[in-house]
């Protein structure tokens, strides 16, 4: 079977921004990030141009507060977003791997309810530095391991005005390590790490009436098991999860209990044929604090060039 190749990061493009009014307390939200959009031999690449396009669809039922118990006067939250990811690996090594650079560019809608929504570009992602290292033994298990040093652009559609926006209005540092391990035959497990640095925002939206925001540092990874069921056909499971570390800030003051959190599980494949790789995942989210909760479809396609 030839080597399947999978994307480097996918940032989720729907960002919202809830008005502190409408929580029990002031609390900021943690920005878009990747949660389950990469998942099956995650960390298998090799010096090419990856070409890839995704989308997601989310349906979150409630908004939670920081006991996951439902929010009063909340509505549910429903985004449609499309990502186009461009990656090369060169042939040239640095520290025993293979560099290599990436762009991320997402748009999307989203519609949070009581009429509040947003439509167009997010932010941008760039890595300049990709580190992947060739597949190898280790105890006897085939692994394969790359480091990655994201940094998000806030160059999306936002207003002062909306209290939806796809931007952060914030810079964001974002590195993450991803392993794919074979632990027996015709079995895969992947894990990405990520940790997630955010600046603060000098024009939060009018309607949270302070002069700045900060949202908290935050851990995140994306897991999966998976069976080799026929020739290129992988299926498995999959899951996500986020945890806040650190607390918030409003106007420079931390805001002490307002952790965000929330993971997700479900069921989900990739077909490799030829150079083409199609990934289609599936996640429920459960364990929600301080966040949006519910579905998540996440559909993909990818071209390897060598």
């Amino acid at each position: 079977m030839k080597t399947l190749v999978s994307p480097f990061i996918l940032l989720a493009a729907m960002l919202s921004l809830f008005p502190i009014g409408a929580w029990p307390q002031a609390h900021v939200a943690e920005p878009a990030v990747n949660l389950g959009d990469t998942n099956f031999l995650d960390a298998i690449a090799a010096p090419g141009i990856l070409f890839e396009q995704i989308g997601d669809g989310a349906h979150s039922g409630k908004i939670v507060d920081a006991q996951g118990d439902r929010l009063p006067g909340t509505g549910a939250v429903n985004s449609i977003s499309g990502l186009t990811h461009i990656a090369w690996i060169s042939k040239t090594r640095f520290l025993g791997g293979w560099y290599g650079v990436e762009l991320l560019a997402s748009e999307a809608h989203v519609n949070a309810g009581l009429g509040q929504t947003s439509g167009g570009w997010g932010d941008m992602t760039v890595a300049p530095l990709i580190l992947q290292w060739p597949k190898r033994k280790m105890l006897g298990i085939s692994i394969s391991q790359r480091l990655t040093f994201d940094f998000d652009l806030p160059v999306g559609a936002y207003s002062r005005q909306s209290t939806v926006n796809l931007s952060s209005h914030a810079w964001t540092i974002h590195p993450y390590y991803a392993i794919t391990a074979f632990p027996a035959k015709r079995i895969e497990s992947s894990l990405r790490f990520h940790y997630l640095w955010n600046s603060a925002n000098e024009d939060p939206p009018l309607a949270l009436a302070v002069q700045s925001t900060q949202a908290g540092q935050a851990i995140h990874f994306n897991a999966t098991i998976a069976y080799n069921l026929y020739k290129g056909l992988w299926v498995g499971s999959n899951g996500y999860y986020l945890k806040q570390i650190t607390d918030p800030e409003v106007n420079g003051v931390l805001l002490r209990n307002s952790p965000e959190q929330v993971g997700a599980i479900g069921p989900g494949m990739v077909w490799q044929s030829n150079n083409w790789f199609f990934y289609a995942s599936a996640y429920h989210e459960l364990d929600g604090q301080n966040r949006p909760i519910g579905n998540k479809l996440v559909l993909r396609i990818s071209l390897l060039l060598h």
